[in-house]
């Protein structure tokens, strides 16, 4: 989202998960005196409905995105929660004392009605966002809050996993089985289930309201992405390159706005623009537009959404005697705690500051030199940056674009996987799978080595009025072995401006990175050895980790020889320009740490404090002062644009979770470049898929780590890699 990002209804996400998957946010379901009469009814309709039906057709049956219709989305959610909740009553009426296989396997097989419907929810809450979609939105939001509440609330089903957890029986599963169990366990405990009966249904009205909140705030972002946008003249499109200018043409067009040129409100579109952009007064409006997101004082304002957000998740938490949220949420992560993930952060942020100010002095340099009266300001920073880049290392960013086609760093991406993973890629015929959108193209992903089905691959590139901004992975079908093996169907999105037909889709450096980041996280799905749906979770801090270790296979020596091509004149990249490219390897990493570190530590603070009659924008402007953050520089996210954190809950009190990822991911590096192959050397990566990418969620993740590294990660390797000093042992 740039990175990974949850879906802005986090609230349905943890439904889908919780029926299928995620132990972190199970769901585990309920009894219900009243659903008896809920599910006779639902089944005379259920047949009715597309978005119940199995998956049927080729690769083990795939979403019928061809044929569903929003109209049917609100009877389907609630005929697939009555489904669910009647298992549930299955499981809790069961005569049988608990065990694995009659409680939690029976858990595990739970919620897949339910489960296939969330997908097609899913498509409709990123991908193709409406006011019709969002008012159903509006409308199911505390419906399905109330629903979860009454699976992780009701006792008799708590009573059986709580047996199978305490029980003899545990002492003899294998160490995956166990681990399902523990996870399911305290899917619960985490939750609320042991609470008395008041607090219970206080917790159960807490969550109503936050994910009303959660959802509006996630709508209102999108609003303003869709409302504001600059367009602008061809007088105005000074120091914009061609591919740029063309695509903005194409969006302008694509808006009933033909003959101009659209900037709209992403960030693939803004920054871009404030960095070639010759118009000082037009990228200080564009940059305004875009970081004013959800902070215009309309009715899509979210300052009293996140004060009413951070009250009530303080309020939940307490009921469950944590001190603040962060101390709840970091508990099962790697971190542990909050001051072990402010360790790490506040370790480095005094060398990203630091470096802030030397790129600054840079900067400042060449306006001092041109003659112009003015010190940077936050729309001058990635101008002159690129300004200093081309100074010191000659190397013109735009000269970079022209060798990455989204196309040739597609197949890139294909040959990486195949590379370390064993993995081929072929494009299925169009028609052959329903995809939702005519951008969306699909890929049939096999083993090399006989040719044994992995799943699909579905790549959705292209930004489009509905779709939420950044860059994400999901899955429609995740990996599992209970009733036989399951074929994964993943999918990657983003956010690049679509260019006319006929013309190369031509990308920056970073959101090369990016799409390399983003298919870290489709071959952390295809790659699932796990039995369980619930091991195809993850642990927040470190599933970043396996996609931003991708991220280093762009500038391994032969994915630039080989996919880094001319689109104009099919010549490969000169080797002088790689070499620049390598050289500016820590270029602008104060920028870029800054502004990310800004709004980790932020987000730990909202987390971590009393908000009692907080006042988010100016708590955010107090806690940046109080950091020392550069005047130069805005948060990544501002607090009204954050969706990591109040979209949904993810991220929250999580978002240094990258951080966290990137020491183990420099370590990891560090592991490949030592190796006799390289990055490609064999026996790494057979350790990389064994230990870090088949196992998911069934191994701890810092055990997983010590069995691909022997031993854990440290920061100095971190602090290598941006160029840092490392800081001295106290």
């Amino acid at each position: 989202m740039s990175k990974f990002l949850l879906s802005s209804v986090a609230l349905a996400g943890l439904v889908l998960v919780a029926a299928c998957s995620d132990p972190k946010k199970s769901m585990e379901s309920s009894s219900m005196s009243d659903d008896t009469a809920q599910i006779s009814e639902a089944q005379k309709t259920e047949q009715q409905n597309p978005l119940l039906v199995p998956w049927t057709g080729p690769y083990g049956g795939v979403p019928a995105f061809d044929t569903v219709q929003l109209k049917d989305l609100k009877s389907a959610l609630e005929i697939g929660m009555a489904k669910n909740l009647a298992e549930i009553d299955v499981i809790t009426a069961n005569p049988d004392a608990p065990t694995f296989e009659n409680t939690i396997v029976a858990l595990e097989r739970a919620g897949r009605d339910l489960g296939r419907v969330f997908r097609y929810w899913g498509i409709w809450s990123s991908n193709m966002s409406s006011p019709e979609f969002r008012k159903i939105q509006g409308e199911m939001a505390p419906v399905l809050s109330e629903y979860s509440s009454k699976i992780t609330q009701n006792e008799a089903l708590f009573a059986r996993v709580k047996a199978v957890y305490e029980g003899e029986e545990m002492k003899t599963l294998r160490a995956d089985q166990q681990r399902v169990v523990l996870l399911r366990y305290e899917g619960f405990t985490r939750n609320g289930a042991m609470l008395n009966d008041a607090d219970k249904a206080r917790y159960t009205a807490i969550n109503s309201k936050l994910s009303e909140l959660h959802t509006k705030f996630g709508n209102n972002v999108l609003a303003d992405e869709e409302k504001y946008v600059t367009y602008i003249t061809d007088e105005q499109l000074g120091g914009l390159p061609d591919s740029f200018v063309k695509a903005s043409a194409n969006a302008a067009k694509s808006r009933d706005n033909e003959g101009q040129y659209a900037i709209t409100n992403t960030r693939s579109s803004m920054s871009p623009f404030l960095t070639y952009s010759d118009e000082r007064d037009l990228r200080e409006t564009v940059w305004r537009t875009y970081y004013s997101r959800g902070d215009n004082g309309d009715a899509n304002d979210n300052n009293a959404l996140i004060a009413e957000i951070l009250q009530l998740r303080n309020e939940r938490v307490a009921l469950l005697s944590y001190d603040n949220y962060a101390s709840w949420r970091l508990e099962n992560r790697m971190a542990k705690t909050p001051e072990r993930a402010l360790e790490l952060m506040e370790a480095v942020w005094p060398a990203a500051i630091a470096r802030v100010a030397e790129e600054v002095a840079d900067m400042q340099a060449i306006v001092d030199a041109s003659g112009e009266d003015f010190k940077i300001a936050p729309w001058d920073y990635r101008y002159y940056a690129e300004k200093v880049r081309k100074d010191k290392y000659d190397l013109d960013s735009d000269e970079v674009k022209q060798y990455l086609q989204l196309d040739n760093l597609r197949d890139a991406l294909f040959f990486v996987a195949g590379e370390l993973f064993g993995y081929e890629f072929t494009a299925v015929p169009e028609g052959s799978v329903p995809v939702f959108h005519e951008d969306v193209k699909v890929w049939e992903v096999t083993m090399k080595d006989g040719g044994e089905a992995v799943g699909l691959w579905y790549l959705d590139p292209f930004a489009r009025p509905g779709k939420r901004s950044g860059a994400w992975a999901t899955t429609y079908r995740s990996y599992e072995n209970i009733d036989g093996k399951k074929t994964v169907l993943g999918s990657n999105n983003s956010n690049f401006v679509k260019g006319a037909p006929g013309e190369a889709v031509l990308i920056s450096w970073d959101d090369a990175n990016t799409l390399f980041h983003e298919f870290g996280h489709a071959l952390h799905f295809f790659a699932s050895k796990v039995d369980y749906p619930t091991l195809n979770g993850g642990v927040r801090d470190y599933t970043e980790f396996q996609s931003q270790l991708l991220e280093r296979w762009l500038s391994t020596d032969a994915v630039i020889d080989k996919f880094l091509i001319h689109h104009e004149t099919n010549q490969p990249i000169p080797a002088e320009l790689v070499a620049k490219i390598k050289a500016a390897a820590t270029f602008n990493q104060g920028f870029s740490t800054t502004e990310y570190l800004a709004s980790a530590l932020v987000d730990m603070r909202y987390h971590t404090v009393d908000p009692t009659g907080i006042d988010p924008d100016k708590f955010e402007r107090e806690t940046l002062a109080d950091l020392g953050m550069p005047d130069e520089i805005p948060m990544r996210h501002r607090s009204t644009q954050f969706g990591h954190i109040f979209s949904g809950e993810g991220y929250s009190s999580g978002y240094y979770g990258y951080m966290w990822a990137d020491v183990l991911t420099a370590d990891a590096s560090e592991a490949f470049a030592e190796a006799p192959g390289g990055f490609y050397d064999k026996e790494v990566a057979k350790k990389l898929v064994d230990h870090l990418f088949a196992v998911r969620n069934a191994v701890d993740p810092a055990d997983a780590y010590r069995e691909f590294r022997g031993r854990d990660a440290n920061i100095e390797a971190l602090m290598r890699d941006r160029g840092f000093p490392i800081p001295e042992a106290e």
